[in-house]
């Protein structure tokens, strides 16, 4: 297929896009059949460009084999769809590739080896749309990720790709445009859950000639790429949201702030980007009208500080990432002192679909305090881990059992750990939470940018909360007192907790710290760091009074807990564990079982290293 640059295409008209969306249309139609290969990071590290190349050794008349972002299954990747047949193949090798092309490109056959299997029921399920991990989702922001190339603006546009901004700039006002935000009810999805129209409508009435839009793209959540995800798969979203916003407050630039650790997102935006410009869809005069708007990529080195709006315009600046106080907000007062909006990737990515369709379309998906949907990345001791979306107000239990298909290993749920380092960790009781920003904050913890961590009885509470104070005092900007200090000392009491030698003292104290962070800190990070603390102390409250007064850690992972231990019926006698222990805290005779004194153990695990019979262990 060609893309845009190829055939040189210049869209200045409404009709113009219609007419080359019909034009692409039909060269996607003479394709009998479509061969779909995710690219997305999971699958390319696994073989996806071999098994792309290997597709394409094949001439098969009427048939075209394309790349596509991220399918969202990333348990199962590689993943290959079939279209129109809806087929899809799970962990494809490029040597399958070759009975792909015999059996169902020109036989029209399933080959059942390489389609999904349910590992509980045995059941398979060759149709995408029929595996319980798709067919409990709902998909606005990622409807066209996995289903378009997102090299080519073509196939982006084939489905009505830029028509919102199209009726935007030529049929509604900027105030028009902003109402059906408003009335959509979508808020911020980028954590804080802000309503996205009223901050459109800030800016707009700001006074000032220059305004500027920003797509917040510095996703520095572990355990999170849903942002990731967009950009990769579906970057013309981003840049219409983006545009859609900037006619609406009156902004002629814009820059998507992207963090430099995600290069093929980088690469895929800037692509976009050139793509956009060569249609007429960006630069000067779009469709005809008297809207110009040009976009800037701007990477970011990485810090999480700067995922917050005033650190990341300090950034863009080229100034140090730090936040100053509010107000003045960005919407009276950004970006070079100019009135700005900042939203996030999955907050612009819906945009053009509700633009396109209608608020009281959004409105009639998800819960009524929170429309829409919600994208999540799912990680952890979970059976299908991956890329989800969902409406708004699904449960928690449905995200873990129906979709992520429960705990893996036959293990009991224990928590999830939702909204990154900023989130909370919810217990089994609460898996019929709903998913919305009024709920989880109710609960404790908060929608976040989507990151959901599944943890199992086998997990400690108390190191889960402190690998997220580790995290979140590590990336302090250190610019304000309160979380400059108050994560640092949290962080210090957390592992002596875990060390086991914290007292219950410490633990009133380390409350008492969490609440005067949580507080009094100058910006969000500070402000939602102790909440993995403050829930887990909330739900958990056992774990660490273990920890504390019975010097155990119940689920057996603080190494502090453990001791080493020789299995006499392995040890052979050898004496190279007593020879290798730097604390002599090993004795015994040759070719005798040797014992271990624990009181003298450093637990630094030399003797294991050196035992050649597996006789020691940790326990």
């Amino acid at each position: 297929m060609e893309t845009a640059k190829k055939t040189g295409m210049t869209i200045g008209s409404r009709d113009e896009l219609k007419a080359y969306a019909a034009k692409v249309r039909a060269e996607m139609a003479a394709q009998k059949k479509r061969v779909l290969v995710c690219t997305g990071p999971g699958c390319l590290a696994n073989g996806a460009e071999k098994i792309l190349d290997a597709f394409r050794s094949h001439s098969i008349e009427a048939v075209g084999a394309t790349r596509t972002g991220c399918h969202g299954f990333c348990e199962v990747g590689p993943l290959v769809r079939i279209e129109p047949d809806d087929v899809v193949y799970v962990r494809v090798k490029p040597e399958d590739v070759a009975e792909i092309v015999e059996e169902t490109l020109r036989k029209g056959k399933v080959v059942e080896r390489l389609v999904y299997r349910d590992p509980d029921t045995g059941r398979t399920y060759p149709k995408e749309s029929d595996i319980p991990f798709y067919a409990s989702q709902t998909k606005v922001a990622l409807s066209n990720c996995g289903a378009i190339n997102p090299d080519d603006i073509g196939e982006y546009i084939a489905r009505d790709g830029y028509q919102a901004l199209a009726r935007a700039v030529l049929d509604l006002s900027p105030d028009e445009a902003i109402e059906e935000v408003l009335e959509s009810g979508l808020r911020g999805r980028g954590g804080g859950g802000f309503p996205t129209g009223r901050k459109w409508m800030f800016a707009r009435q700001a006074k000032g000639d220059q305004k500027y839009v920003v797509c917040n793209a510095d996703e520095g959540d572990p355990g999170a790429f849903m942002d990731r995800c967009i950009m990769e798969g579906d970057p013309h979203s981003v840049l219409e949201g983006l545009a859609i916003a900037a006619s609406a407050i009156g902004a002629d630039r814009g820059y998507i702030y992207v963090r430099a650790e995600y290069p093929l997102a980088v690469a895929r935006m800037k692509n976009a980007v050139k793509q956009a410009k060569e249609c007429g869809l960006l630069g000067a005069n779009i469709f005809g009208s008297d809207f110009s708007f040009d976009v800037t990529i701007k990477e970011g080195a990485g810090a999480f500080v700067c995922g917050e709006e005033t650190a990341l315009l300090a950034s863009i600046e080229g100034k140090r990432g730090m936040p100053r106080p509010r107000p003045p907000f960005p919407a009276n007062e950004g970006l070079f002192g100019k009135p700005t909006i900042i939203n996030n990737v999955e907050t612009l990515a819906t945009v053009p679909a509700i633009i396109r369709r209608g608020p009281a379309w959004f409105r009639a998906i998800g819960a009524e305090s929170s429309p829409g949907t919600k994208t999540f990345a799912v990680t952890g001791q979970v059976a299908n881990t991956g890329l989800v979306e969902v409406p708004m107000g699904a449960t928690l239990r449905d995200v873990v059992f129906k979709i992520g298909g429960g705990v893996i290993g036959g293990k009991k749920f224990k928590a999830a750990q939702i909204g990154g380092p900023s989130g909370g960790c919810l217990p089994e009781e609460l898996l019929d939470t709903p998913l919305d920003y009024d709920s989880l904050k109710k609960a404790g913890a908060m929608v976040g940018s989507g990151g959901l961590v599944i943890l199992d009885e086998g997990t400690c509470m108390v190191e889960v909360a402190r690998f997220f104070m580790h995290f979140t005092q590590r990336e302090s900007c250190g610019k304000c007192v309160p979380c400059r200090e108050g994560t640092k000392r949290m962080l210090e009491i957390m592992e002596k907790i875990v060390a086991g030698r914290a007292t219950l003292e410490d633990l009133d104290t380390l409350e008492q710290i969490a609440w005067v962070v949580k507080e009094s800190s100058l910006c969000a990070l500070g402000k939602t760091a102790p909440n993995p603390v403050l829930t887990t102390l909330k739900y958990f409250r056992d774990e660490y009074l273990a920890h504390i007064v019975d010097k155990k850690c119940p689920a057996g992972v603080c190494t502090a807990f453990k001791s080493y231990v020789i299995h006499p019926e392995l040890c052979k006698g050898c004496g190279k564990c007593r020879r290798t222990c730097p604390a002599e805290a090993i004795t015994g005779e040759t070719k005798h079982p040797h014992v271990i004194d624990a009181a003298k153990c450093l637990k630094c695990g030399a003797c294991v290293e050196a035992c050649a019979f597996g006789a020691i262990s940790l326990e």
